[in-house]
């Protein structure tokens, strides 16, 4: 089953690959829904880089511990098109209930200046796929209300 997000941000397109490298915008656009806290350190780096992230996932505001991911980034680049993969998934926990998971987020030119973002989720949970799709659909909006909102943040601050 898939989740897919499409729209154009208020970015340049440098300043929306920062956005998407960024655990901290993933945190900022996953509250109050999730919040992942790091297995291996303290924290999570400043930039993603390409390997694996084990995570522990806790939803609303953070007090119910529902599991752990992990999140297993990679990167593709072809002219101007740019491609952060997660090929991770749940390891532990209620989120095993997804059996498969890829999350793509890209980003390339768009009208006037700003970045076209897309965003996919490819995931099953086998017989509960249907169920889990309601739920994960709703969490992309909530992620792409935030991430515009994130953008806008940005185009506005580097403007001043």
């Amino acid at each position: 089953m898939k989740v897919r997000l499409k729209f154009e941000l208020p970015c340049t397109i440098d300043e929306a690959w920062d956005l998407v490298r960024s655990p901290g915008a993933l945190t900022a656009v996953s509250r109050p829904w999730l919040a992942f806290d790091p297995v291996e350190s303290a924290s999570l780096p400043d930039k993603w880089e390409q390997r694996a992230y084990p995570v522990e996932v806790h939803a609303l505001f953070g007090l119910v511990r529902v599991g752990e991911q992990t999140i297993d980034v990679s990167f593709r680049e072809k002219d101007a098109l740019r491609v952060f993969v997660d090929d991770g998934g749940p390891t532990a926990g209620a989120l095993t209930l997804v059996t498969r998971w890829r999350h793509q987020m890209a980003i390339a030119p768009g009208r006037d200046g700003a970045t076209l973002f897309r965003d996919q989720l490819s995931f099953s949970a086998g017989a509960a796929t249907l169920l889990v799709w309601p739920v994960l659909w709703a969490f992309w909006q909530w992620r792409g209300r935030g991430i515009r909102r994130l953008a806008t943040r940005i185009a506005r601050d580097g403007a001043e």
